[in-house]
């Protein structure tokens, strides 16, 4: 039975209006990219150790004091790969850095710890790392693919414009490796969307990735996106339903959530991410998503349970510490969200960290310390969003206001 695609008005136009448009990931839909939730859209395959064609190698003599390079560097992969599939991200990360210790220049440590950085949502040790994988083994179609995605990732403060084109040559090269690699197809028409460019380039690109896969979720998400964006709904609908058909993971249920949030079809997102959770308890995507469809139909205290998993998940992620604040804020626990907020700024970018000077920030907390007659910790609260943007002009005036209220 298919899914009954709906649409309706989204509600809370204030919240929506201020909580949306300061989200990066929303930013990534709005330019044609993927929303910033790591593997909950794209989960890059491990690097594959070499197969051994001996039996137990030696424990001691020449061979094992020589250090037997090769074979200790297939342990450390295989050790990253299952740390990393098993979410132990730091373990995973320490496994493929060891590598460069016995070859400074191993292509796949480098993907490896690229792919590590893409689940956490790491973006510019990602893209290092994929450059550098990239730059060791120019055939890794792979690590090129990785890198497109990795770049139509907008960064607040970057060049993207110039990330976006690197993406869509990034994904160029890799169909040039692998003709039919339906991935990278599918990575083309993102960068080329990213780019502002909706047309039949576009489109034919994902058309080319549905032909080479038709059972890919993701393809046939990204083809109905560009569809309507196209003006063209009524061709857009069946691949959606086509999507929800055939998607069988997280990630793929993830990505048409993504889709209908980035649409505001919020309702319609609920049960894809309720049902990729049933697969995935963990999925990181996952649990953004939900934890930002929740904070945006005002049900605070269950997005605070959803986004204080999705920390322990990701707890390098930023934007999950944003949304757990707003969650405080909406639930005037006004030092809580200050808490919140300070530990989103061990994470966040110069650019991101600036974000948290506004209302749904430092200056949001002083208001609630305000109306809570706080007025000493509200004093702090304004200055704490004017260390992070001087200009902010409300926050000034309020600073002012509360210290004239303390006398």
């Amino acid at each position: 039975m298919l899914f009954k695609i709906r649409t309706r008005p989204a509600p809370c136009l204030f919240l929506l209006a201020c909580l949306l448009p300061s989200t990066p990931s929303l930013m990534a839909q709005d330019m044609g990219g993927d929303i910033s939730v790591g593997a909950g859209i794209f989960r890059p395959r491990n690097p594959e150790a070499r197969r051994r064609t001996t039996g137990t190698r030696p424990r001691s003599g020449p061979r094992a004091a020589a250090g037997n390079v090769e074979e200790r560097i297939d342990d450390a992969l295989e050790a990253g790969n299952a740390a990393r599939d098993a979410r132990k991200y730091p373990a995973a990360e320490q496994a493929y850095k060891g590598i460069f210790r016995l070859k400074p220049r191993d292509p796949r440590a480098a993907y490896g710890l690229g792919n590590v950085y893409v689940d956490q949502q790491r973006w510019d040790e990602a893209e290092k790392s994929y450059l550098e994988a990239v730059a060791a083994n120019s055939n890794n179609a792979d690590a090129l693919v990785a890198l497109s995605f990795v770049l139509v990732q907008p960064r607040a403060g970057g060049s993207n414009a110039k990330r976006f084109a690197d993406a869509e040559n990034a994904a160029r090269r890799a169909i040039l490796i692998e003709p039919n690699n339906a991935v990278a197809f599918d990575r083309l028409g993102v960068a080329l969307e990213s780019r502002g460019i909706f047309n039949s380039s576009t489109e034919g690109a994902y058309r080319r990735g549905v032909e080479l896969d038709a059972n890919s979720a993701v393809a046939q998400v990204h083809l109905g996106r560009l569809l309507r964006r196209m003006n063209r709904g009524n061709e857009a609908e069946p691949f959606y339903a086509r999507a929800i058909e055939i998607a069988q993971d997280a990630p793929a249920l993830v990505l048409i959530a993504d889709a209908f949030q980035s649409e505001q079809r919020w309702d319609d997102s609920e049960p894809l991410l309720r049902r990729a959770l049933g697969l995935d308890a963990r999925s990181p995507g996952a649990l953004f998503l939900l934890g930002r469809f929740l904070t945006v139909r005002q049900r605070y205290q269950d997005a605070e349970g959803v986004l204080k998993t999705a920390i322990q998940v990701s707890p390098r992620n930023f934007q999950n510490y944003i949304l757990l604040g707003r969650a405080h804020l909406g639930l005037k626990r006004y030092d809580d969200a200050s808490r919140t907020y300070e530990q989103a700024l061990l994470f966040g970018s110069p650019a991101e960290r600036k974000q948290l000077s506004g209302a749904f920030g430092f200056t949001g907390v002083g208001d609630g310390f305000a109306a809570a007659n706080r007025m000493r910790d509200a004093v702090k609260a304004y200055e704490r969003a004017l260390l992070l943007d001087p200009a902010n002009a409300d926050a000034r005036k309020k600073l002012a206001a509360a210290r004239a209220r303390i006398g």
